[in-house]
């Protein structure tokens, strides 16, 4: 009778033992209880934002991790179970990091198989003629994440172009987007803090991106991915332990101990944001070299990638105009320094 007393019984069908305590509500419930919640959160998310259109051609942007590969299970389940009527595509990018990438890499070709998902796979050495391995090597690991981020934001619009995608879907989770509006905070990134935490962002882009995964708790992604025995890399980029990002997410994790709600309600905080009306905003346009959205004359892509052909990676990278080198390159863009426009990383 002690024994028996002493079993919690889950609080959802009470009718299985309990076998895990939900870290964004802290209900002990079951297995099979909390897949169907975790399925139905993110369905109800989906409906209730009208993330899709039905006949929409949908690439889900796969590295290999949990998120990604939870996501592309999940919306997979979701698309069959309720119908949406979406076509379905992995699309990958691969940065060309030896050791970390290539192994993922292999992971998304098993997912392929797995999912029954047709997969595009793009690469920093086709579109930029650099892989991240020669760009660290000749910048070192102080901005490489800067590099990266820009060339993966591109790549991926250009591997969903490539697809005739309709919407991009990503893996981010509530706890990256609480991280990137704390970044954003930190920063005084006004124009990125404005549409940060948005479930759709780039809807004045080439293709718009979506979140499914914007209130789902990375912990509850891992529990969902270890419970499914899923098939998955979980190995960190070889090149970001230093990374701006780590301090938030450090940030954020302590915030979480003490109150697992902190998480949603810095998301909260973020969507409530107003900016005055008086604050001058970036004006969109297009890139007169490449053609992709920029509100400068050149994208943060193009500076880079031109920094890096000429020798100059420091070109584009904060505020110093020592690596410009010269007055004449200030002037062929239009006579404002192209550093005075945050970038690239932080952008989903």
């Amino acid at each position: 009778m002690e024994g028996k007393r002493s079993v919690r019984m889950c609080c959802l069908c009470n009718e299985r033992r309990a076998s895990l305590s939900r870290p964004k509500t802290l209900e002990q419930i079951c297995r099979e209880c909390f897949y169907l919640a975790f399925e139905d959160e993110i369905h109800q998310i989906i409906v209730s934002n009208r993330l899709f259109i039905r006949g929409d051609r949908v690439a889900i942007g796969a590295s290999g991790g949990k998120d990604s590969t939870v996501l592309a299970y999940v919306l997979s389940k979701l698309n069959r179970i309720h119908d949406y009527g979406l076509h379905l595509f992995l699309l990958s990018v691969d940065e060309g990091i030896t050791g970390y990438r290539d192994d993922s890499l292999e992971t998304v070709h098993r997912n392929q198989i797995q999912y029954g998902l047709p997969l595009k796979v793009v690469s920093y050495k086709d579109l930029y003629g650099w892989t991240m391995d020669e760009i660290v090597k000749l910048i070192g690991l102080k901005n490489n994440c800067t590099f990266c981020g820009v060339f993966r934001r591109q790549a991926l619009d250009r591997g969903a172009a490539f697809l005739k995608a309709d919407k991009l879907v990503t893996g981010h989770n509530a706890d990256d987007i609480a991280e990137t509006v704390l970044l954003n905070i930190l920063r005084g990134d006004i124009a990125r803090l404005s549409r940060c935490s948005s479930i759709i962002t780039a809807e004045d882009g080439p293709i718009p991106r979506c979140k499914p995964f914007k209130y789902t708790y990375e912990k509850e992604i891992v529990m969902y991915a270890y419970f499914k025995k899923f098939d998955y890399f979980s190995t960190e980029c070889i090149y970001s332990p230093n990374a701006y990002r780590g301090f938030a997410r450090e940030f954020i994790k302590d915030l979480e101990r003490i109150r697992p709600r902190a998480i949603l309600d810095v998301i909260k905080s973020g969507e409530n944001f107003r900016i005055s009306t008086t604050t001058k905003m970036p004006e969109q346009g297009t890139c007169e070299r490449c053609g992709y959205i920029s509100s400068q004359k050149w994208c943060k892509a193009c500076v880079l990638l031109d920094g890096l052909n000429r020798g100059l990676p420091k070109l584009g990278i904060g505020r110093s105009r020592v690596a410009i080198g010269c007055k004449e390159e200030n002037e062929s863009h239009g006579g404002k320094s192209i550093e005075s426009k945050q970038c690239g990383s932080l952008d989903f």
